[in-house]
């Protein structure tokens, strides 16, 4: 009886220290490319600290695990994993026509005091009401990160180049001293990469910041599209795919790709044996004293009102994306740029990076988070983005007499679809 009755004690005081009794699950996340390479490099960490809760990373790519996830949440939920990620620029759709699908992380321990340490312009198309729907993961601060080697051959220093009439004319030196070899890449099928980037820079995007007009057809867009034409016309940008880019990239058939501070990660696992090779510098502007910062990119992790291990995704989420161990192994294994605030003040942010030449990237990477402009991409992202798309092609193809017209049209298309008025 006595044996017994210790036995209870013993059990009763390890469960409440917590080192016995550990919540067991079994958890299931759908992810992307270097995102789920990155989220799998958390879990040692993770396992330390909860080793019963097991986590599975699927790798699905950034196209399906968004067509799934809305499938799944049309289906009421059915199919979805425990936790899903999602792109911040996409996020609004799902919480628009699924306010249902995902849990309120704030029910699970999203206080306040964890809300304060993530900047506001990552968690505005997180959040609805009182309802926080995903927590910030990364950011994609846009960089050039290009082939040391291939700019020297042609003598172009990085330097020197600092709008984008200036990347067009080293494009034409560095072709010309590398045969076979293009200045930078664009996915002008199936994106709108380039246009976002250097209209983010400008200050300009699909809607206005409050969501509420339509503002594709503002002067800083139309300049915007203007130049990406101008780029292509040149030789300066071709047509390319993701992996057909980091094909190039290995190959030396590109000089450079300009995408968020993420890519950092796909050029240093994609392009191994290549070290010392790479190195980074602020994207060109419009103009000499135009800004120099955007963003594309950055995602969220939202857990599934239909799991049935909430409180273990939340330990999860809350590890990778709330702590600074977590966020910067991320950094460190994959090139993921936290949101985190106090992670990006990590000593690690300041070291040289052998794989680039000794620069120190993430200094200059993050030095220009400061100066990105918001940019939305609302519940109506997926409209917008088609009519873009499309308005892009014909454009190129010479279907509208100048940038101007073929925004006009996009903005009357986008109001058409969505309601929404355009902006005067």
């Amino acid at each position: 009886m006595r044996f017994k009755l210790l036995a209870a004690t013993a059990a009763v005081a390890l469960l409440a220290s917590g080192s016995a009794f550990a919540e067991s699950a079994n958890l299931t996340i759908w992810s992307w490319n270097v995102a789920a390479s990155a989220l799998k490099s958390t879990l040692p960490g993770f396992n330390k600290q909860f080793p019963d809760i097991k986590v599975t990373v699927e790798d699905l790519g950034n196209s399906q695990v968004f067509d799934k996830t809305l499938a799944a949440c049309a289906a009421g939920g059915d199919g979805l994993p425990d936790i899903v990620s999602i792109e911040n620029f996409e996020a609004e759709i799902f919480w628009s026509r699924f306010p249902d699908c995902f849990a309120n992380l704030k029910e699970l321990g999203y206080t306040a005091d964890i809300q304060a340490k993530f900047p506001d312009f990552k968690r505005t198309e997180l959040e609805v009401g009182d309802v926080a729907y995903a927590m910030p993961w990364d950011s994609g601060p846009v960089a050039v990160f290009y082939r040391r080697d291939l700019y020297e051959k042609a003598g172009v220093d990085p330097s020197t180049i600092s709008t984008w009439d200036d990347f067009i004319a080293a494009g034409k030196k560095i072709s010309a001293a590398n045969p076979g070899t293009v200045m930078a890449q664009a996915d002008f099928n199936g994106d709108s990469e380039w246009f976002r980037m250097i209209a983010n820079e400008q200050g300009c995007g699909y809607f206005s910041t409050d969501g509420q007009n339509i503002t594709i057809n503002q002067p800083a867009c139309v300049a915007s599209l203007q130049k990406v034409k101008e780029m292509k016309d040149a030789g300066t940008l071709t047509a390319a795919n993701w992996d057909e880019k980091i094909q190039a990239n290995t190959a030396g058939k590109a000089a450079s790709q300009l995408y968020g501070g993420w890519y950092e990660g796909t050029v240093r696992s994609t392009s191994p044996d290549l070290k010392g090779k790479w190195g980074v510098y602020k994207m060109p502007s419009l103009t000499a004293d135009g800004p120099h910062a955007a963003n594309l990119g950055g995602s969220s992790l939202a857990i599934s009102a239909t799991s049935a291990n909430k409180e273990a995704a939340w330990k999860f989420v809350n590890y990778a994306l709330g702590t600074t161990e977590g966020q910067v192994t991320m950094l460190k294994e994959f090139g993921l740029v936290p949101s985190l605030l106090e992670a990006e003040k990590d000593p690690f942010v300041n070291e040289p990076q052998p794989y680039w030449g000794g620069q120190k990237v993430w200094a200059d990477i993050l030095a220009t988070l400061p100066k990105i402009v918001p940019s939305r991409g609302t519940a109506f992202q997926s409209d917008a983005e088609a009519i873009f798309k499309a308005t892009q092609t014909k454009f190129f193809a010479g279907g509208y007499p100048d940038a101007k017209a073929a925004l006009d049209d996009a903005a009357k298309q986008i109001a058409s679809a969505t309601g929404l008025p355009v902006a005067q």
